[in-house]
Parts: C-alpha cells; sequence; structure tokens
C-alpha cells in the first residue's frame, strides 16, 4: 500500500477510464494477485459439484465406500483451500481498495496545493469536499473489477467449460443467457452514470452551501437573515433529495434485476438439465454436478452485476477527480529577478506606494478596499503591481513567495500541537492552505527558518503577538492539541495565533489583513505597539481601520472607493481629512 510520504505518480487526467486504469498499473502486481486468487476462488467453486457428481457416481450409485470416501475427503479439502483463499482474496482487495482510496487523496490534495490561491477562483470548497468524501470511496470500491470482476468472468467460462462435458444445450445456454442479462442491463448502466453526475453535482453544490453558512452564521444572525437563507437551502436540500430518489430508483432496478434475472436464468438451466436426466441422456451424478454448476454460477453473475454497476459510479467520481487534476493555476511567465535589496511596492490602480523598511497602513472606507490593494501588491490578482522598477508579474512566483507574505485573517490552521501549527515548517504553503503565506516550493528568504524553529525565536514571536496568556491557559502549552481551524480557540485566540505564525515566518515584507479586529482594546493596543518593534526595519502593511493600530503606523494610506485619497501620519489625517476621522471614529453617517 502506498506510503504516507510516497510520491503517489502523475496520474491519467484523459478521462475517467483512464484514471481508473491509471490506478490498477500504479498497483498492477497486487491486482494481479486479487486477479488470480479470485479466479482461483471462484473456480474451486465450481469444484465442489463436480466432486459430488463423482462422490454419486462412483462411490455412492455402486455402493463403493472407499470411493465415496476418497471423494468426500477430495471435497473436504477443496473447501478448505478455497475457504483459504477466500480470505487472501479478501485481504488483497482491502489493499487495493485503500492504495486507490489513498492514492487518490494524495493526488488531489497535491494538486490543491499546486494551484495554491487560483483554487478558489476555479473551483468552489464543496467539490473539493465531496470528491474527498464521497468520489475518493466511489472510485476505490470500483476497482473491485480486477479481482471479483475478473475472476467471475473466468468462473464463467470454466463453469461453461464443464457445463461442456455433460450437455452442449446446457453449455450454450449458460454461454449465451450471461452475455443477454448484460445487454438487458447496459440501458440502466448508462441512466445510472447521468443520474449519478447530476446528483454529485448537486451535492458539490449544497456541501459549499453549508461551508459557506457555517462560516457566516454570526453575520446572518445579526442582520436578521438566518430565516431566508434557512428557507433556501431547505429548498435546496429538497431538490438535491429529488435526485437522490432518482438515483436511488435507477440503483434499485439494477439491483432488482440483478437478483431476479439470474435466479430466472439458473432456473431455466436447472430445469433443462432436469428434462435430460428424466430422458436419461445424463446420469443421476451429472445431473447433481449440474445443479452444483448452477449454484455455483451464481457467484460470478452476482459479481459481473455487481462490477458493472460499481463500475458505473466509479467512472462518474473519476471524472469528477480528472476534471479537478484538469484545473491549472495561472501561468507564471516572469524571467526577471526580484529586487535585490528592500524596495518600493507600487500599485497603480489604487495608488499605494509603500515603502520599504516601514510600517505603513491601510485604512479604507470599504473592507474590501484594503484588501484588494493587499491582493495586488502581493501577486495573488492580476495588476500592474511594481516592485522596485519591475512589474511583479515580470519577477518568477517563487522568488515573490520566498520574500511577500500575505497574512489573511481567516487563513487556515490544521489540526495538531499548537507547536507545529506555528511554528513546525520546512517551508510556507500556499496562502489558505494552513499557512498564511504562500507557494510550497518557494526557497526560504535569507534569515529565515527552516525546519523546526527555535523556542528562543518562537518566543519572540508569541510575545510580539500578545499570546502568551493563550499558551498559559492551555493543559500542555505549546505542546497542546488544537482542533482543525482552532474551533476551540476563540476568534482573538485564532488571531493572534495566525499572527504569530506570520511574525514567526519573518518575511521580509508582510502584508497582514486586519490582524486585530477580533481583540479588545487593551490587547490590540500591545500586539500594535509590540508588531512595530517586531518589525522594526521590514516592510510591513497592514489593513485596518483600528485607532491603536494606525497610530502605530509611519504612514496610513486613507482610502475611498478603492484609490489613495489621502497619505500622512494618522494624527495628520485626523486633522485634515473629515472621512478619515468619520471612519476611524466609526461614525458610519459621516462616512456615508
Amino acid at each position: 500500500m502506498i506510503d504516507a510520504f510516497e510520491d503517489p505518480g502523475t496520474p491519467d487526467r484523459r478521462g475517467g477510464w483512464r484514471y481508473l486504469a491509471w490506478l490498477v498499473a500504479r498497483q498492477w502486481p497486487r491486482c494481479l494477485a486479487g486477479a488470480v486468487l479470485a479466479s482461483t476462488w471462484m473456480v474451486l467453486l465450481t469444484a465442489t459439484p463436480y466432486l459430488m457428481a463423482r462422490a454419486v457416481d462412483h462411490g455412492l450409485e455402486p455402493g463403493d465406500m472407499g470411493a465415496l470416501a476418497g471423494w468426500t475427503g477430495a471435497l473436504v479439502g477443496v473447501g478448505a483451500v478455497n475457504a483459504w483463499l477466500g480470505m487472501l482474496r479478501h485481504r488483497t482487495m482491502t489493499l487495493v481498495r485503500m492504495d486507490a482510496n489513498f492514492r487518490t487523496v494524495k493526488v488531489v490534495v497535491g494538486h490543491a496545493t499546486r494551484l495554491g490561491a487560483a483554487l478558489r477562483g476555479q473551483v468552489g470548497a464543496g467539490e473539493v469536499v465531496t470528491i474527498g468524501v464521497g468520489d475518493v470511496q466511489t472510485i476505490s470500491t470500483s476497482l473491485t473489477a480486477v479481482g471479483p470482476g475478473i475472476g467471475a468472468v473466468v468462473a464463467y467460462a470454466a463453469v461453461g467449460g464443464l457445463m461442456l462435458s455433460v450437455s452442449t444445450r446446457l453449455a450454450l445456454v449458460v454461454l449465451i443467457g450471461v452475455p443477454v442479462l448484460g445487454v438487458l442491463l447496459g440501458p440502466l448502466m448508462g441512466r445510472l452514470q447521468g443520474r449519478e453526475t447530476d446528483y454529485r453535482d448537486g451535492q458539490a453544490v449544497l456541501t459549499a452551501r453549508i461551508g459557506d453558512l457555517a462560516g457566516g452564521l454570526r453575520v446572518l444572525n445579526g442582520l436578521g437573515g438566518k430565516g431566508l437563507v434557512a428557507d433556501a437551502f431547505r429548498r435546496d436540500s429538497e431538490r438535491l433529495r429529488e435526485r437522490g430518489y432518482r438515483v436511488g430508483a435507477v440503483t434499485s432496478w439494477i439491483q432488482a434485476l440483478g437478483v431476479g434475472l439470474p435466479v430466472l436464468f439458473l432456473a431455466l438451466v436447472t430445469w433443462l438439465g432436469a428434462r435430460l436426466a428424466a430422458e436419461g441422456r445424463i446420469s443421476v451424478g451429472e445431473l447433481v454436478s449440474v445443479y452444483g454448476y448452477v449454484v455455483a454460477l451464481g457467484w460470478p453473475v452476482a459479481f459481473l452485476i455487481e462490477m458493472g454497476h460499481q463500475l458505473s459510479r466509479g467512472v462518474v467520481a473519476a471524472r469528477r477527480v480528472v476534471a479537478f487534476l484538469r484545473l491549472e493555476p495561472e501561468p507564471d511567465t516572469g524571467t526577471r529577478d526580484a529586487p535585490a535589496e528592500p524596495s518600493v511596492l507600487y500599485d497603480p490602480a489604487s495608488g499605494v506606494r509603500v515603502l520599504p523598511g516601514r510600517l505603513t497602513a491601510l485604512a479604507g472606507s470599504r473592507p474590501t478596499d484594503a484588501a484588494e490593494v493587499v491582493d495586488r501588491l502581493g501577486r495573488y490578482t492580476p495588476s500592474e503591481a511594481t516592485w522596485g522598477d519591475i512589474p511583479l508579474s515580470d519577477i518568477p512566483l517563487p522568488q515573490v513567495r520566498a520574500r511577500i507574505l500575505v497574512a489573511e485573517a481567516e487563513a487556515d490552521l490544521f489540526a495538531g500541537p499548537l507547536r507545529d501549527v506555528v511554528g513546525d515548517q520546512d517551508s510556507p504553503p500556499p496562502r489558505g492552505a494552513g499557512n498564511c503565506a504562500t507557494s510550497h516550493d518557494a526557497p526560504a528568504p535569507a534569515g529565515r527558518h527552516t525546519g523546526a524553529v527555535s523556542d528562543a525565536h518562537l518566543t519572540q514571536a508569541i510575545h510580539a503577538a500578545a499570546a502568551e496568556d493563550i499558551i498559559r491557559t492551555l493543559p500542555d502549552g505549546l505542546d497542546s492539541q488544537v482542533a482543525a481551524q482552532a474551533s476551540d480557540l476563540s476568534g482573538g485566540q485564532r488571531q493572534r495565533v495566525r499572527l504569530t505564525r506570520a511574525l514567526l515566518a519573518a518575511p521580509e515584507v508582510l502584508l497582514a489583513v486586519e490582524p486585530t479586529s477580533a481583540l479588545d482594546a487593551h490587547t490590540e493596543a500591545t500586539v500594535a505597539a509590540r508588531l512595530r518593534d517586531a518589525r522594526e526595519g521590514r516592510t510591513t502593511v497592514v489593513a485596518s481601520t483600528s485607532p491603536l493600530v494606525l497610530d502605530r503606523a509611519d504612514t496610513v494610506v486613507y482610502l475611498v472607493d478603492g484609490k489613495a485619497a489621502a497619505t500622512g501620519a494618522h494624527r495628520e489625517l485626523l486633522t485634515t481629512e473629515p472621512g478619515y476621522r468619520a471612519l476611524v471614529a466609526r461614525d458610519e453617517e459621516a462616512v456615508r
């Protein structure tokens, strides 16, 4: 089975069937072993009626107790061997499914990491969740076809051959009957693929809406819109439920026909065998063997139908995975080196100019204005922003990511010991993927830690973020386990954990969006003062409208409708800009 640190390989993205074939090819020895074990197991199921027929014809009917004992012993021995083979088959196919499951998870997560900031703009969170929760499991289950599926085909051929030794007519019925079952079920399999695709699409949309609701529930409560959104969600849920019923209807027909048609088919074979025995054209032992072959044939027929069902669902899931893997990050065409020395960052769209080595604050009349400027300066959206005299778009992205770090207010936090959450990182992963930082393959900038951070650096970052009280309240301090997204911490504590992580990265340029918005006034004032000291001599941009933060900035840029309306010190702007004064005083009427 694939190791947690093993390269999963390059998936085949040419289609759903191709992807399933790639999963098989990546573990072909195990798949081959599963096919051989399943084939042997199913063929030996047919050995039971064969041995029973010999025991009747050569032992029971002539009264030869020695022959009867010998054939009975052979029957017991074959049964024991087959039980052992069945255990090995099940164990091998479990490993095949688990490998396919983990390998698909690794390629999906790895591709999401490569997409980085481009992920949110190309696919919804619900689509990724649906792939991880449902499609991965469906794909792995469909690989049953390489074990019992192949075994069913081999056993089917073996039963046909054994039937041929008894009666040509019975053999033809068996060999023709199963393909007829496939023809009858084929249209339902195609219909299932269409219904399953429609249902999966709706499931992805609804999952994304659940995530949006969970993230914005507090805001909805404040606006009084929770009831309206709940009604809309209820309608979407009902529509998805109807789609699920349609999928279930097709599935129930497949399963019903999968059970009923083989029974009718096998009943026909049994009836024909009984007629032949009554006419004296086959012996009693051969009649027993025919009945046994019919019973043994039930297994491969059931597996063949189940294989078709699972493959129909698996290819739908594989197509969704392939569609995700086909997404590509925006091309990086940069060929010019970044400035060797700290340089001015300039955003022509807003007129914001960030001087190197200074603490600059962006205060926007609309909350999104400052965040959009940060996105352009951090090269998360296409723009004409420059670094020194070089357009950011002309600099290779790894160089930008290595030296400019964007710290989002809602950057993801993974579960684990707090020490690992804030500091144990070899390189910063993409923004929004567990770190405030950026590209996973970016080299570390000069002076930055790599690998496990020292306790001294960690202590300094915790102090700068005023996060000492968080450490004290946790049972095991920095070694305490933190839940995913730090859901077991308060909003203000999560914010300081994110700020600790950003400060610990020690980037040349730090662009922080609302790093203190969830803090009380006393803690916010402490963070503002310590942030300035911690970033002394390095370029720092903070998007905030808090007067406690703005008062500590070297330069404040007042944004109106996304444009720099005024630039200066906080106290200077309070005197000269009425709109700025109203903004930081939270006078909404004056701002409007």
